[in-house]
């Protein structure tokens, strides 16, 4: 890479028109449809999690633990990772139509062995698979996008890539779904092939050829501290669940160890030119405060997200259609106010637009700590997630832009990798602090676990004269089918009630926390630039690999 730019620099960059036109169209097409192939993906197998506790689970009646099918999630997002940061250097190596359709074919590789997987420990071992080439494929497409539309037009550039965000969301849900009550979960991954198999013809031909230029030795020591871990962290981490406490071996230990390797990364990042992940970069008050705020915000908003598919069937009794249906809601909330954030971000500060998104998604999730088993959808839990959705759309983009316009053109692709990475490890702490208060809330309603234990127990009994004695081993169970006693169905009914209040109460525990948390997103979001900033990003534009990264 070369110096920066002198002052009189951006006159002689290429001029780009103010227009998005064909061209730029053209490969926009490419990059849009690989991204909403990996995010969809996400999204689907959220809405499969209670599928996968069945389906994988040895006894019918004991289905697995949430914590357990939640590493299908968590594998994804370890191998996302842990190839991030690889992803620029990799690039510049091998070029980016190359290293594009290489991340296509992992992913959709991943996706058909998802689809066959046996068991669950299979799913997520295919998952990470999945996720080496889903944590490619998004830095690479806004390369490859950059590049097309040049730094004039990242405002508009920004708004098209926030298709793919908000058909997520919709889409998502739906399709998956759809696809698991009227054919199976297989379908889920293997929707991905037809789509994949065009995403890779079309990248051939709208792709313009590879020019690599390797500029930089790639920093193999860095790879070896820095990757592995943070796989090793977020490992013990996303553990927590599991083993219901950070003490246990299978947590402390992998946490620790790659804590320790993250903190020596951090110690000789400073040393060589070229690191792997340049902290450099946090000198960039801008571009700190952005990853601070994406960091808590992924912490509280992914964590808590990630449960409300599985309210809607574990308590409400909905299919994974309806509740796809459902989750539309705050989709269509996001699609109202992205295009309006992005294009009020190129003309206003983002420390007065984000705030004001972040308090919309705060006061949606405070509304979710008032849910029971009998809330309405239209009238409640509806238009609080419709409301959510318009805080996420307001809350994420200006957020990004922020982070960008503070780095000049050759920094850009070091800034996003800081971005995506701390994203990443904010989403997986925050999807393990959920999981556990979950599961441990749930456990924690006696009326549950005596339920799920009575349920066994009475599918063995031939005797009707043993359920008396059996009851007493059951006295929640008891108490609530006593004034029953004539009415078996009337009684079951009862139970079931019971069960499913219980566990909104669960939910609605979980809500708290997840609420308390995004309140500290706003410490930081206030310390956002509250005037008008000047984009840095046509600086060194001539050499530059420009990279920045939709986080998702």
């Amino acid at each position: 890479m070369s110096a920066a730019a002198p002052t009189d620099a951006p006159a002689t960059l290429p001029e780009y028109p103010d227009r998005i036109d064909g061209a730029v169209l053209k490969v926009a097409g490419v990059v849009v449809l690989g991204a909403i192939m990996s995010i969809l993906d996400i999204t689907v197998v959220n809405v499969a999690l209670p599928t996968f506790q069945q389906v994988f689970a040895s006894n019918p009646n004991e289905p697995l633990a949430y914590s357990t099918v939640a590493w299908t999630v968590t594998a994804y997002t370890l191998s996302l990772a842990t190839v991030i940061p690889l992803t620029g250097w990799a690039a510049d190596r091998f070029g980016t139509k190359r290293l594009y359709m290489l991340a296509l074919t992992l992913f959709v590789a991943g996706s058909v062995l998802c689809a066959v997987a046996g068991s669950v420990g299979q799913l997520i071992g295919f998952r990470a698979l999945q996720g080496l080439g889903g944590g490619m494929l998004m830095p690479l497409g806004m390369t490859i996008m950059t590049k097309a539309a040049g730094p004039k037009r990242m405002g508009r550039l920004m708004a098209i890539l926030g298709i793919p965000m908000l058909l997520g969301p919709i889409g998502g849900p739906i399709l998956g779904g759809w696809l698991i009550e009227h054919h199976s979960w297989h379908w889920i991954f293997l929707i991905n092939l037809p789509i994949g198999v065009i995403a890779l013809a079309y990248a051939a031909w709208a792709l313009p050829k590879d020019r690599p230029h390797p500029s930089e030795t790639f920093d193999w020591v860095g790879m070896l501290l820095l990757s592995p871990g943070l796989a090793a962290f977020l490992y013990g981490v996303s553990s927590i669940p599991g083993e219901g406490t950070f003490f246990a071996t299978k947590v402390a230990v992998p946490a620790t160890i790659g804590l320790l390797m993250i903190i020596a990364f951090v110690v000789y990042s400073f040393r060589p030119a070229h690191p792997l992940l340049d902290l450099r970069l946090f000198r960039h008050r801008n571009l700190t405060v952005a990853a601070i705020t994406m960091f808590l915000f992924a912490l509280a908003f992914f964590g808590g997200l990630l449960i409300v598919p599985t309210y809607f069937q574990e308590v409400r009794g909905e299919s994974t259609t309806d509740a796809g249906l459902l989750m539309a809601a705050q989709g269509l909330g996001a699609m109202v106010t992205m295009p309006i954030a992005g294009a009020l971000a190129d003309k206003f500060p983002v420390g007065r637009i984000v705030p004001f998104g972040l308090v919309l998604i705060i006061g949606g999730m405070f509304a979710l700590t008032q849910i029971d088993a009998h809330t309405s959808y239209w009238g409640y839990i509806l238009p609080v997630l419709f409301v959510m959705g318009l805080g996420m759309g307001g809350t994420m983009m200006p957020t990004m832009t922020s982070a960008l316009r503070a780095l000049t053109g050759h920094e850009v692709a070091r800034g996003s990798t800081l971005l995506n990475i701390t994203q990443q490890i904010g989403s997986s702490i925050g999807v393990a602090i959920i999981s556990v208060v979950l599961t441990t809330g749930i456990k924690n309603q006696e009326i549950v676990t005596q339920a799920r234990g009575f349920g066994e127990a009475a599918g063995k009994v031939t005797d009707p004269t043993q359920m008396p004695a059996l009851l007493q081993k059951f006295p929640k169970v008891a108490e609530v089918l006593a004034p029953f006693a004539g009415d078996m169905a009337a009684g079951q009914a009862a139970l079931l009630n019971a069960v499913r209040e219980a566990m909104a109460t669960a939910f609605s525990a979980t809500f708290w926390v997840a609420a308390f948390l995004l309140v500290l997103t706003l410490i930081p979001a206030l310390f956002m630039p509250r005037k008008i900033e000047v984009s840095h990003l046509a600086e060194d534009n001539d050499d530059a690999d420009v990279t920045p990264v939709l986080v998702h």
